[in-house]
């Protein structure tokens, strides 16, 4: 079928003074098709988008939309164009509710409160014609992370979208609320709309697009039907090189306990229940994964590990040693390593150096320091080391790492924790926001580290990848462990209803699923 076009880039270059985002990006996307746009962190993605939303203007090129040239100022200048993009982070006024976020900026306040029963009447009328059941009263902090995405697209669709993009839209959902995700995108495009599909997950590009542009440099370099290539292309594209798109692994022998984690509760930073009654264990060489939605418990599981967050009840243990309630300081001392959620605010320190970065544990102790006085030499040495070993691409250890991209700054958070030789190393969010060539490097050193005897604690909302290095699966929902699945990919379904809240079958204990994907109310 040949389809018109409607919308052309070309040649559109952008800069922030030497740092060149986008360095001449041709890209065409053809009236009623789903277009994914593939590239690794840093290839240029989000910049091109936000040109085209309006958030950023280019230095030169030209936009062709609908036949005409289009030069936008603002977001609500191309919402007027009819163009509309949902955010990986959701875009919503938390205590309001969905009809109010809606309104937000439309007009003047006593018309747009004179007109709210037209609104809620437009939200109902739209959500059964979408099969996307948003109520325009719920409030936005009572709405799940799966509830939020259904009114961020709703909302681009209340205000009249031609052309949708979505920026990495199944991050934070299920399996069964992306295979949702992706049927509603095909309604979308069936009713007349044309959407840009940002993702990194190559399996759903293929299940869902028309066509895929790849973009690497900042250049579009491929652009492919999707029955005309396949993942290990679209990977060896995306990098420039192949890429192990399964990893060899051998069975995991498990030895004695390393983690004992018993009945363990505490609250989160608010004093709301976070972790009620969690129990599990990690023995020496074998990974444990821990699968949910983002928001379910994890982050308080992790901090409460390292200690970082009070534990109001519950017990753990560490190589047999009581560790409840020790401070983060004494736990460190241990071999115990912790690669961070969020390596910005637990990881580094941007302004510093490599160097400087990579003894954060150490930099009071021998070889990196004697008598009070810093030995840069010795320090200099291990950065260059850790800088070879884990391929991080920098000028040097004395760059300051925030001039990194997120994969190299995490390969050297990864480096300086392994560095450590611990026994025991709890790992949050492993490869968010890094590319496939990095993802494969360290999901490659994580399993090097179980052969070789390693206590491993992952947890992660990418179901990839661990079902790619973990060799059991814990599934967390409202700070509880509802049950333990093998890595079997045949599993999903199971495993995204347990992420939903159903516990298993066999579970005695088991309740109805709560509310959760693209048809459950909101």
């Amino acid at each position: 079928m040949t389809r018109q076009t409607l919308l052309r880039m070309e040649n559109i270059h952008k800069s922030f003074g030497p740092l060149i985002v986008s360095a001449g990006v041709d890209l065409t996307i053809e009236e009623g098709e789903i277009h994914a746009l593939l590239g690794e962190n840093g290839a240029g993605k989000s910049v091109l988008m936000s040109i085209l939303c309006g958030i950023l203007s280019p230095n030169s090129g030209q936009i062709v939309y609908k036949g005409r040239p289009l030069a936008l100022k603002s977001p609500r200048e191309a919402m007027q164009q009819r163009i509309g993009m949902v955010h990986q982070h959701f875009m919503l006024v938390p205590n309001l509710t969905v009809a109010e976020n809606y309104v937000l900026g439309q007009g003047w306040p006593l018309r747009v409160i004179r007109d709210m029963a037209q609104v809620h009447a437009r939200i109902r009328e739209l959500s059964a014609r979408y099969g996307l059941d948003v109520r325009p009263d719920a409030v936005i902090e009572d709405l799940s992370v799966g509830e939020q995405q259904r009114v961020e697209i709703l909302k681009a669709l209340y205000h009249g979208v031609d052309l949708l993009i979505l920026d990495e839209p199944t991050a934070v959902l299920t399996p069964q609320e992306t295979g949702r995700l992706l049927d509603l995108m095909r309604g979308l495009v069936r009713d007349g709309k044309t959407v840009i599909f940002i993702s990194h997950k190559l399996d759903e590009v293929m299940r869902a697009s028309d066509r895929i542009s790849v973009m690497r440099d900042c250049r579009v370099v491929h652009t492919t039907r999707v029955e005309d290539t396949s993942p290990r292309e679209l990977a060896r594209l995306m990098v420039g090189r192949e890429v192990l798109m399964d990893l060899p692994r051998t069975p995991a022998v498990p030895g004695p306990v390393a983690l004992d984690v018993e009945g363990l509760s505490c609250n989160n930073d608010l004093g709301l229940p976070a972790l009620r009654n969690v129990s599990l264990q990690v023995r020496k060489g074998e990974i444990v994964g821990i699968a949910g939605v983002s928001g379910n418990g994890q982050t308080e599981l992790a901090l409460a590990l390292a200690g970082l967050l009070p534990v109001a009840s519950g017990r753990v243990r560490l190589a047999g040693d009581d560790i409840t309630g020790a401070s983060p300081a004494s736990i460190n001392a241990r071999s115990f390593a912790h690669i961070p959620e969020d390596r910005h605010k637990m990881g580094i320190l941007l302004p510093m150096s490599l160097a400087e970065n990579a003894i954060l544990h150490g930099f009071g102790r021998p070889p990196f320091a004697r008598r009070g006085m810093l030995s840069r030499d010795a320090i200099a040495t291990h950065a260059r080391h850790l800088i070879r070993r884990f391929r991080v691409k920098t000028p040097d250890e004395a760059e300051p790492i925030g001039n990194l991209s997120g994969g190299n700054q995490q390969k050297l958070v990864v480096a300086r924790e392994l560095a450590r030789n611990p026994d025991f190393i709890l790992v949050s969010q492993l490869t968010r926001g890094i590319d496939i060539g990095a993802i494969e490097f360290i999901l490659q050193e994580m399993l090097s580290q179980r052969d070789a005897g390693r206590a491993i604690l992952l947890i992660s909302t990418e179901l990839e990848e661990l079902f790619a290095i973990c060799d059991r699966i814990l599934v967390m929902f409202h700070g509880e462990i509802l049950g333990e699945l093998p890595p079997d990919r045949s599993r999903i379904e199971e495993l995204g209803l347990m992420m939903a809240g159903q516990r298993p079958v066999s579970d005695p204990l088991r309740r109805d699923p709560a509310p959760a994907g693209l048809s459950a109310p909101a």
